[in-house]
């Protein structure tokens, strides 16, 4: 008969053969040790160090796959110090770590879309799942694919050979083809019985009723505007986001399930107080809707009126006097769109105003482009020091007061100061100011507010000083974002929105990954030059006067041969390397060891007394068996 011994694991007593070790008990037992080098078919190493575990009566912590058992053991897998050394033991492994766990234009993209997986899935012609991939993070890809400032290109390394991939595009490019035909649909899980109410029917509150829809709650939005899609649909002109697409998008959402109850204002129509009362949770995404001034002398004169204001009046189709000379002050997006639509309503002479350069603008190179060939006047360099009223008390010119570069500030970007004694007129009769927005919170009662109207959230929970209110977008914290970001909110957000209706509130933490940071230009010196295509778009003539859409879309050809040009950086074992999930398990930081010659000098010795390999790859760890 063979001897077994009884030993005791976390509390559990188990039995145990001679010769085992305490990893080997543990598995059999369904007790989970981490480990990275284990792999019963090979002679045990030891290496990872994160099996480490306590036995009673042993002061050091020892190796379970290494140590054999012991009659009457006594073993602890969990403890402060048992975790403290693994965390520590996958710093050491990751402080010299190179490599790309994700791409970059992946952790450039503020909803961490899979940007790489579905270009690549285009590139093959696997159009639908492309647009399953995308629609995982963005709910509206045809529309956002149209107005988003890509970020993502930006960091595309295809931008060290010519030019980036057209990533926006190719969104677009699944987007639109999906609406063309039978349009994707989500599974949503069986109903909770949880009701959730979302306050605003933009970016965020769209995408937070789209995710949470999907997680089995109802979801009702309330929207003050005649129609849903916020300042997609109010802020962003026709010629760049047809209101039909948008219109499209937004049914599938209500086709989920999703009911948006539009012309419902929070404050006035319903009260914020009956809506917690009523709903199990609640989420605010007022947006940001109030237009900023520049603070000079003569901005409340008559033909003065805020950027947001304007492309909003032309959505609405609402009657105002339209200068034949206008000014649009800001440099961003807001500033051109308000610039070219001034253009296509029949004004003479259109003048950007901006205190800095054209090459500091924050609004797409693409757009600044555009308006200059539709005629727009760029008056760089200058910034409104008074706005002057004429006999019949409306706008008749403005003060510009000349500017020059100084020092960088906290953007980066040169600070524009003031050249003594300069300045120039310029004859106007309309001032439209681009310049920023600001928060209108009235009718959201008992919400902790910024200096600037904002609603305060806890950055992890998303949370509201209120128990189960939430915020997200454009009016928490007093930041204004792009579309993704605010899309990014809600993916993020709706993740603790679920858990705290299941009873707890689990916040949000960015996962950790590894980067390169050595590849330069001549890393693809042997590439191929392929420049991206250019996309059918009307002429500067044929646009001036209307607003008909200006860019036509990537054909099924171009999209594949776009996205052929990837040069797929990321890791493609990602999503089943074990070191990346033990790194966010443990939230490691290998900057406290990597940044201290003393500590370096300590992991050195650590690592040749243990048998830790130096230049372990990523390969080493994706082919470890899976986690049990």
């Amino acid at each position: 008969m063979v001897k077994k011994y009884r030993i005791n694991i976390d509390g559990k007593e188990v039995t145990a053969l001679p010769g085992q070790t305490i990893l080997e008990v543990a598995r059999e037992n369904d007790i989970y040790i981490p480990t990275l080098c284990y792999d019963e078919r090979m002679e045990i190493y030891g290496a990872c160090g994160l099996c480490m575990v306590e036995a009673e009566g042993n002061p050091k912590l020892l190796k379970s796959c290494a140590t054999e058992v012991a009659p009457n053991m006594i073993v602890r897998t969990k403890s402060e110090r048992i975790e403290e050394s693994r965390k520590t033991n996958l710093e050491l492994l990751l402080s010299n770590h190179v490599g790309d766990c994700r791409p970059p234009c992946v952790k450039a993209c503020p909803a961490q879309t899979d940007c790489q997986g579905y270009v690549g899935l285009i590139a093959e012609g696997r159009y639908r799942e492309a647009l399953e991939l995308i629609r995982d993070r963005i709910p509206l890809p045809a529309s956002v694919g149209r107005v988003c400032p890509h970020p993502c290109e930006q960091e595309c390394r295809r931008g060290l050979i010519e030019e980036p991939v057209s990533i926006a595009n190719l969104k677009r490019f699944a987007g639109d083809l999906d609406l063309e035909g039978d349009p994707f649909m989500p599974d949503c899980a069986e109903d909770t019985g949880k009701q959730v109410a979302v306050i605003g029917a933009g970016p965020y509150g769209l995408s937070m009723a789209y995710f949470l829809r999907q997680k089995g709650h109802a979801v009702t939005i309330f929207e003050a505007m005649p129609y849903a899609g916020g300042m997609l649909r109010y802020g962003i002109p026709e010629y760049r986001l047809p209101k039909a697409v948008l219109e499209e998008e937004v049914q599938l959402i209500r086709d989920m399930g999703v009911e948006i109850c539009t012309g419902t204002r929070v404050g006035r129509d319903i009260s914020f107080e009956s809506i917690r009362r009523d709903y199990d949770a609640v989420c605010i995404g007022i947006g940001a809707w109030k237009s900023t001034g520049v603070r000079c002398e003569g901005e409340d004169t008559p033909g003065v009126i805020g950027g947001i204001d304007f492309l909003g009046k032309i959505e609405r189709n609402e009657p105002f006097e339209m200068g034949k000379r206008v000014a649009v002050v800001g440099g961003g997006n807001t500033a051109m769109d308000a610039c070219r639509s001034a253009v296509r309503l029949g004004a003479e002479k259109v003048y950007n105003v901006y205190r800095r350069t054209i090459d500091e603008m924050p609004a797409d190179r693409m757009e600044i482009e555009e308006a200059q060939e539709e005629g727009v006047i760029f008056k760089n360099l200058t910034n409104p020091l008074k706005i002057h009223a004429g006999e019949d008390g409306c706008v008749s010119s403005v003060t510009l007061q000349v500017m020059e570069l100084g020092e960088p500030d906290a953007s980066g970007r040169r600070s524009p100061r003031p050249v003594e004694g300069c300045t120039e007129e310029l004859d106007v009769d309309m001032v439209i100011l681009a310049i920023g927005q600001a928060v209108d919170p009235d009718g959201i009662t008992g919400v902790e507010l910024t200096g600037k109207n904002g609603i305060v959230y806890d950055t992890s929970t998303f949370m509201t000083k209120i128990p189960g209110v939430f915020a997200g977008g454009d009016c928490g914290n007093d930041k204004i974002s792009i579309a993704v970001e605010s899309i990014a909110d809600a993916k993020k957000g709706s993740a603790v929105v679920d858990s705290y209706l299941e009873g707890k509130t689990v916040g949000y933490h960015p996962e950790y990954t590894v980067e390169r940071t050595d590849i330069t230009e001549k890393t693809f010196e042997d590439r191929e030059r392929q420049c991206r295509p250019k996309q059918m778009q009307l002429s500067p003539e044929a646009r001036k006067d209307n607003f008909l859409e200006v860019a036509k879309g990537l054909t099924k050809e171009q999209a594949t041969a776009e996205a052929s040009r990837c040069l797929e950086c990321g890791c493609h074992d990602y999503f089943e390397c074990k070191l990346v999930a033990y790194a966010n398990q443990y939230d490691v930081k290998p900057e406290r060891i990597a940044g201290d010659i003393k500590k370096q000098s300590l992991k050195i010795n650590i690592l040749l007394s243990s048998g830790i390999r130096t230049n372990v790859s990523c390969a080493d760890f994706v082919s470890a068996p899976a986690m049990r």
